[in-house]
């Protein structure tokens, strides 16, 4: 079992196990089509997410990413849209706990990365919601239509799900 110990800008002093092999043994209803180092080299968050926390996570995922340290730049996003809401909203909506201050994606990273907490299951219950997107793709798109509904692939690339399949 490997400990972490995260310092950046958002988060000192906090530590995490790795209690799982990386890539290995999620939660049975829970199957991403894309690993984070997939989601950053296809540009996601406009190239923010992570710039500043880098050495917490493999150096591989850093090869390829698309990342803007000092602002957010929607022309690295994969569609080239900006999906995002800000993170005050996610804040204000209650969706970030004090264990991954990022959000959704910065919980994802540390989960492929082998950590298991009791913020699991309402992680995955998110995601799992989010999937309704990729349906109304299908409804409303033809298939590699990627002028078709670009807001709603952006997004469904944030989540770990591979729109440029819809």
């Amino acid at each position: 079992m490997k400990t972490v110990k995260v310092l950046d800008k958002m988060q000192k002093g906090y530590t995490y196990q790795l209690t799982e092999s990386k890539g290995k043994n999620y939660a049975s209803d829970f199957k991403p089509e894309l690993t984070p180092e997939e989601m950053l080299a296809l540009g996601v968050f406009g190239g923010k997410y992570l710039s500043d926390c880098r050495d917490e996570f493999p150096a591989d995922w850093f090869t390829k990413a698309r990342l803007s340290p000092k602002s957010k730049d929607i022309g690295l996003n994969y569609f080239s849209v900006d999906a995002s809401q800000s993170l005050s909203e996610w804040q204000r909506k209650g969706w970030i706990h004090p264990q991954d201050p990022r959000g959704w994606f910065q919980w994802y990273c540390r989960y492929y990365m082998g950590r298991r907490t009791d913020d699991d299951q309402r992680q995955i219950k998110r995601w799992k919601a989010f999937r309704r997107h990729a349906s109304a793709v299908r409804k409303n798109c033809e298939k590699f239509d990627f002028s078709c509904r670009k807001k709603q692939r952006q997004a469904l690339l944030h989540w770990a799900y591979d729109s440029r399949n819809l």
